[in-house]
């Protein structure tokens, strides 16, 4: 099953998060110089989703690949569903906001819109139309059901999962009969949700973000159960929300515990005796498993994208590894 959407992805993609304004803000000429240096290093692979600065994140992909991406240039888009961005108006009051999701920490520079989740049927297919929209691009290769799950949704999980699997997973099923999408699954940050949605519908391929990592493995079972059924996984959140690139000491988008530096330096030290730095090791981790379709790297600048592609490619000694997944 090779060739199944989502696991015929390149090997290497960019994540698209940073662009909505996580942590910081990123500029338009940024965000568009960064998508640039992605097609020039070879990345052929985007994801994006409407949370990502409320809609903004879409836009700027969208404008890149339809008016600044060289001819002929092929790149395969992933966006999501499961949220839909509107404002109140006369005769229209939005729904009280839910709690904040742990992983959630707002938009430095989004979009004015409050996001409303729905997975539904009509939720899922307006999601859908929508993402084609502000895109302005038809053509998305995979739908990832975003953020399903107890930890994001606490006590409206079996709510939200009902609709999903009375509604929402037959929605996605028609658009990929119908040939407007060549597959779906999840994107989520946990990893309970994904094997139980494997029991519901027919997925082609799921993105765990930050559940299989030098720092964090609990996808290992998953993986297993997905290559098993043919099932593609992309892995995003390698560096765990910035601590394993050398960037901000965050993990899980929050400021990194204890704990979690006192690994993270052990690991620092330890490639330092190979002459590897810790970004290329973690880069390259999820790889080494063959149930690993693809791996997203999260990018603010042109700067990070280059760097990010060379550690991808960069030799590693094979003696490191188990040094490292031992710490």
């Amino acid at each position: 099953m090779t060739d199944r959407p989502g696991r015929d992805l390149p090997p290497l993609g960019l994540g698209a998060a940073a662009f909505g304004g996580l942590y910081s803000a990123v500029s338009v000429e940024d965000a568009l110089a960064t998508l640039g240096a992605a097609v020039e290093a070879g990345i052929g692979y985007f994801d994006v989703a409407p949370m990502y600065g409320l809609g903004r994140a879409e836009h700027l992909v969208g404008h890149y690949l339809r008016e600044l991406a060289p001819k002929g240039t092929t790149v395969r888009l992933s966006t999501k569903v499961g949220r839909l961005l509107a404002r109140s108006r006369p005769g229209r009051e939005l729904p009280p906001e839910p709690p904040r999701n742990p992983f959630d920490t707002g938009w430095r520079n989004g979009l004015k819109f409050r996001e409303i989740f729905d997975y539904s049927y009509d939720g899922i297919l307006r999601s859908f139309d929508d993402s084609q929209q502000r895109l302005g691009l038809p053509e998305i290769d995979l739908l990832f059901v975003h953020d399903i799950g107890r930890l994001t949704h606490g006590d409206r999980h079996d709510l939200h999962w009902r609709d999903l699997t009375t509604g929402g997973f037959r929605a996605l099923t028609e658009l990929r009969d119908a040939g407007l999408i060549r597959g779906f699954g999840l994107g989520v940050n946990e990893t309970a949700v994904a094997k139980d949605a494997m029991q519901e519908a027919d997925l082609d391929c799921c993105l765990i973000a930050g559940r299989y990592s030098l720092l964090d493995r609990q996808a290992e079972p998953l993986i297993a159960m997905a290559q098993a059924r043919g099932v593609g996984i992309v892995i995003g959140g390698v560096f765990n929300s910035g601590i394993l690139a050398g960037g901000p000491a965050k993990f899980d988008y929050v400021d990194a515990p204890p704990d979690i530096r006192a690994r993270v330096s052990e690991m620092s030290r330890l490639c330092a005796e190979f002459g590897v730095p810790l970004g290329a090791a973690a880069v390259q981790f999820p790889r080494r498993n063959p149930g690993v379709t693809s791996v997203l790297v999260g990018a603010r600048t042109a700067r990070d994208v280059a760097e990010a592609s060379g550690w991808s490619g960069m030799t590693i000694p094979e003696e490191l590894w188990p040094l490292l997944e031992a710490v």
